[in-house]
């Protein structure tokens, strides 16, 4: 009867890690907030609100870097920054993945930001500069007010769900190895095995059920965007917004807020981009 401990440690584990599952989905539904900082994040929300254009039907317009944040978090920013400014001629990218400062004058937070994080001698290499700005004040207040109007997954929830669903992976795995000991190493009564294999075939459903399920309905809050940032970012990108389907350098720059380095179809712009080369001065 010793298989009898290793599956009450299955058990332990499968219980611990679908009820900790379970807690941070529920914290996800609620919106990380209790009833009093519901009331304040209404009261931000709407004064953000007024600070911001709004389109013909009253919502105010994600500007290119909250899409750029809502698709691809932080990085997707430095991303959309870096191309914006190669376009118009403020910085150079190579593709030898060495990024170069021409103007060193920012035309807004996130531009200064990036500047400030290629270093005071106007050159860095193209995956260092991401990494520096995307840690930026700039990059967190975007964060911040994304969060604070409902569009973005806060970190903490984010964080929490991804670290609740790693568990819960981890508990199914530990049942298998226990089973697997508890029936091919420990002595068992004549006919026994099948019922200890369906002992812990029990803790084995529960953790892969759970994980069917967070995939359903937590893997949206695992993501940069809330279930309502994303039908922002599909208004923005079809024009269901009001403000009209993007069109000329904007629908370019679009493209690269939601899709990335995808979008890109200068090769030599994808290479400078591309954070797993290693960085050349040689062209």
């Amino acid at each position: 009867m010793h298989w009898v401990l290793l599956l009450l440690a299955a058990w332990a584990a499968a219980g611990i890690s679908c009820g900790r599952l379970c807690l941070a989905a529920a914290a996800a539904a609620d919106g990380g907030h209790g009833p009093d900082a519901v009331h304040d994040r209404d009261d931000e929300s709407r004064r953000v609100d007024d600070d911001r254009a709004h389109g013909p039907y009253g919502k105010p317009e994600l500007s290119l870097y909250e899409a750029a944040f809502l698709a691809g978090g932080p990085h997707r920013v430095t991303t959309l920054t870096l191309v914006s400014m190669h376009r118009a001629r403020r910085l150079l990218l190579a593709h030898t993945g060495w990024v170069t400062v021409v103007d060193p004058e920012g035309e807004d937070d996130l531009e200064r930001s990036l500047i400030d994080a290629i270093g005071p001698g106007g050159q860095s290499p193209v995956a260092a500069a991401r990494q520096a700005a995307a840690s930026t004040e700039a990059v967190r207040a975007l964060s911040d007010r994304l969060v604070v109007s409902g569009l973005a997954v806060p970190e903490a929830i984010r964080s929490g769900l991804a670290g609740a669903v790693r568990a819960v992976r981890a508990a199914a795995a530990s049942t298998v190895a226990l089973a697997a000991v508890a029936l091919l190493v420990l002595p068992h009564e004549p006919g026994s095995r099948g019922t200890v294999a369906v002992w812990f075939a029990l803790p084995l459903v529960l953790t892969l059920g759970c994980l069917v399920i967070a995939r359903v309905e937590v893997h949206p809050y695992t993501r940069w965007a809330s279930p309502a940032g994303r039908l922002r970012l599909r208004g923005l990108v079809d024009g269901r917004d009001g403000s009209g389907p993007p069109d000329g350098e904007r629908a370019f720059l679009t493209d690269v807020a939601v899709n990335g380095v995808r979008a890109l179809d200068d090769p030599a712009l994808r290479s400078a981009l591309d954070d797993r080369r290693r960085p050349s001065r040689h062209a």
